[in-house]
């Protein structure tokens, strides 16, 4: 009986793998709105990134993003090279998850790994400051919860559940940008696409708008349709009492 159980939850894990890489193919697949241009999300991927992560754990949800983007981007094809960039987006789903799951230490070496790199860069002293607010509050978020975390319980099944969604999506949406900006800036991507220090600090102002926009219409897309998901998976078993 036990081990027909586990085959149901795992078959049920199995189907929620191929539905949110799924989701991710369509998602990505689709262009934004043009009113919401910055050069960090051009598709509709960013809505769904911090949920799967959150649902399916972060090696699943990496998984499936990054089957989903990859497909996306070929259906939705721009250039070559903005496939470097897509690998953010499994990347902040795994972030979501690690840091939904209460596991902070990794979420904050990469953060502070990131940081350290870019501003290492010397172009990054060419660049506004400001245009990368919005990772910085993330940052500050993150160092917040982790407070939280060690003074009281980070528990997802009480009242705190909306509260906890939203940090976990917020975090790994702008884990996202980071990884972005990391390619971009000190992997000398813009170099591929031909833009000078102007170009760069264009882009970094329109960034500094559309960016926290989009970040914040997920987030609140995933307390509002991750609380009751969660629930229900909960009740069928598939998800932990996390």
């Amino acid at each position: 009986m036990a081990m027909k159980n586990t085959r149901v939850i795992t078959a049920r894990k199995v189907a929620l793998v191929a539905i949110f890489a799924a989701l991710n193919v369509v998602t990505d697949a689709f262009a934004g709105l043009p009113e919401f241009p910055s050069g960090v999300w051009y598709s509709w991927n960013f809505l769904i990134v911090p949920i799967t992560g959150i649902i399916l754990g972060p090696w699943l949800a990496f998984a499936a993003t990054f089957t989903g983007v990859m497909i996306g981007h070929y259906i939705y094809f721009i250039d070559a090279y903005e496939f470097l960039f897509t690998v953010g987006a499994p990347v902040g789903a795994m972030v979501s998850a690690w840091l939904y799951a209460g596991k902070w230490k990794p979420v904050l070496a990469y953060y502070a790994t990131l940081f350290a790199v870019y501003f290492m860069t010397p172009l990054s002293r060419d660049l506004p400051l400001w245009g990368m607010w919005d990772t910085y509050v993330a940052f500050a978020v993150l160092v917040a919860a982790i407070a939280w975390m060690q003074s009281s319980s980070w528990e997802g099944k009480s009242v705190k559940l909306p509260l906890i969604l939203t940090v976990a999506a917020f975090v790994g949406l702008e884990a996202d940008v980071l990884f972005r900006i990391s390619v971009l800036i000190p992997g000398q991507v813009y170099k591929l696409y031909g833009w000078n220090v102007e170009t760069l600090r264009v882009i970094w102002s329109t960034g500094a708008v559309g960016t926290p926009v989009k970040a914040a219409l997920s987030t609140l897309a995933t307390v509002a349709i991750g609380h009751p998901l969660i629930k229900t998976l909960r009740k069928a078993g598939v998800l932990a009492s996390h």
